[in-house]
């Protein structure tokens, strides 16, 4: 059998990683943590741009094909925020349940159970930092973020929001129904297609 392709998802988050690895099983995934890269600053205005930030930063470092994602849940009635700011909601070191808390808090304010929301990710792929053609696609989920809080997986916003058609919040759902219906499942299994092309 022949040796695994290698590629480089440019992040340490462990649930992505665990997401990623499952879609793209044919390829060897390894984690910005295996060659001890920190995280790119993320200064740009759109999730294209962060994500193509991120991805050549990790294969400047590491002369192998990077992919990287950024995504945001986005809430129109907040101005949609938090957008490119989901990681960092409620502050620069914020954690999860302080960026969860913060979109209940906001829900509450406005004498709001729930309010309509989507997922978005954009995923970009590079070959090398001045790859002129990066690889990119995208994906997105609508559902609701509530003031209710469940589901023990997923990570980020997971435990709040409840997708379109389902009673249940994405925390709630196997991996393998969530990457079949997620913004980062849909992105991933797009850029699988691409990458088979080559």
């Amino acid at each position: 059998m022949n040796k695994k392709n290698k590629i480089l998802l440019a992040s340490s988050n462990k649930g992505k990683l665990a997401e990623f690895a499952t879609i793209f099983a044919d390829y060897e995934m390894l984690s910005q943590d295996n060659f001890d890269i920190d995280d790119a600053i993320e200064d740009g205005k759109t999730f294209f741009e962060n994500a193509l930030i991120k991805a050549r930063n990790a294969v400047s470092k590491s002369n192998i094909f990077s992919i990287a994602d950024d995504s945001g849940l986005v809430i129109p009635l907040f101005n949609s925020e938090p957008g490119i700011y989901s990681a960092r909601y409620s502050g620069e070191n914020a954690s999860d349940l302080d960026n969860r808390n913060k979109v209940i808090n906001n829900l509450k304010e406005m004498n709001l159970k729930e309010a309509p929301a989507f997922f978005v990710c954009v995923l970009v792929g590079v070959n090398s930092e001045d790859d002129p053609m990066p690889m990119m696609s995208s994906g997105v989920i609508h559902g609701t973020v509530s003031v209710k809080s469940s589901g023990d997986g997923g990570f980020g916003y997971d435990k709040i929001f409840y997708p379109s058609g389902y009673d249940v919040s994405m925390a709630s759902l196997d991996q393998d129904s969530k990457n079949k219906i997620s913004h980062r499942g849909i992105a991933a299994k797009s850029l699988l297609n691409i990458l088979k092309q080559y």
